[in-house]
């Protein structure tokens, strides 16, 4: 029989939880079914492609209204009541548009949660300023799914264990759909400098090879001994792998996560909604995994 906890009352009495890996993603789509929303939210879309529809249905289905959509073709909509009424906007645009309606959102208050990458590294020392007295509120992650979340744990681990492994190297590979523009994914940014920080004896991560949609290969660099080399492959509709692999003359180590569907993304970012409609400043998946 598997290991499981008993959640307490306040988060619904009597519900089990399976302890094993395997029931990970079964448990966060069960806690965030139990887990009460602190208040029924009107949501701005900002972003009205696939993945902002997704996110409608899930909002939708967590019993939340729409306020507005936003997208390329109405950005006039940024100055409209419903957008200036929203309790939240949730963002998922481009690099090249991301940070103009994050500073929209600021403008009308409206706490704003963004899933957008590829804008944040230039923007981000103004974002905490702009953030640091709880004026405004940003949610941002390079990705919402729990699984990555876990996932990012466990390279830092893994990382700080390989830093006195010095036989190892480390490369990594990211594999997605061929209509994300940016590459590397902004998940593979993020675990890029979790390794940098934890391993010691890398300072930086350059672009490797870029596989693009028609097959064709792109040499971009080639690391030095002291960066982590990112590969990217654009393929089909993938909804995102991330592989990263120690390799010696002796053995290699790979850990992979694997996405299956956008759902998880989804999900997880009306839930980070949900807290940043009642939390101010700069919020990160720290916070809420800390809150749950």
């Amino acid at each position: 029989m598997q290991p499981c906890v008993k959640i307490p009352k306040k988060r619904g009495s009597g519900t089990y939880f399976y302890g094993t890996a395997k029931g990970v993603w079964q448990n966060w789509l069960h806690l965030c079914q139990i887990l009460p929303c602190k208040q029924l939210m009107n949501i701005a879309l900002i972003g009205y492609g696939k993945m902002g529809r997704m996110i409608e249905q899930t909002a939708l289905q967590r019993g939340h209204t729409i306020a507005c959509r936003i997208d390329i073709d109405n950005q006039d909509e940024f100055a409209s009541e419903a957008f200036r009424s929203a309790d939240v906007a949730i963002e998922f645009t481009s690099p090249q548009s991301a940070w103009a309606g994050v500073q929209k959102c600021f403008e009308a208050g409206v706490p704003v949660v963004s899933g957008s990458t590829g804008w944040l590294p230039a923007h981000l020392d103004e974002v905490k300023s702009l953030t640091a007295d709880g004026a405004h509120t940003l949610f941002w992650s390079s990705n919402f799914s729990i699984g990555v979340y876990l996932f990012a744990q466990l390279n830092k681990s893994l990382a700080r264990l390989m830093a006195r492994q010095e036989e190892y190297d480390v490369r990594m590979t990211e594999v997605h759909h061929v209509h994300k523009l940016d590459h590397p994914s902004g998940t593979a940014i993020t675990l890029a400098e979790d390794i940098v920080a934890g391993i010691g004896r890398k300072d930086e991560w350059v672009t490797g090879t870029l596989t693009q949609a028609d097959g064709t290969v792109v040499h971009e660099h080639e690391p030095s001994a002291r960066q982590i080399a990112i590969d990217s492959v654009r393929e089909g509709e993938v909804p995102g792998t991330h592989t990263i692999c120690y390799d010696s003359a002796a053995d290699s180590i790979t850990i992979e996560h694997k996405a299956h569907s956008r759902q998880g993304f989804a999900l997880g970012a009306v839930v980070a909604a949900e807290y940043a409609a009642t939390h101010t400043g700069w919020l990160t998946m720290d916070d809420l995994m800390s809150a749950l």
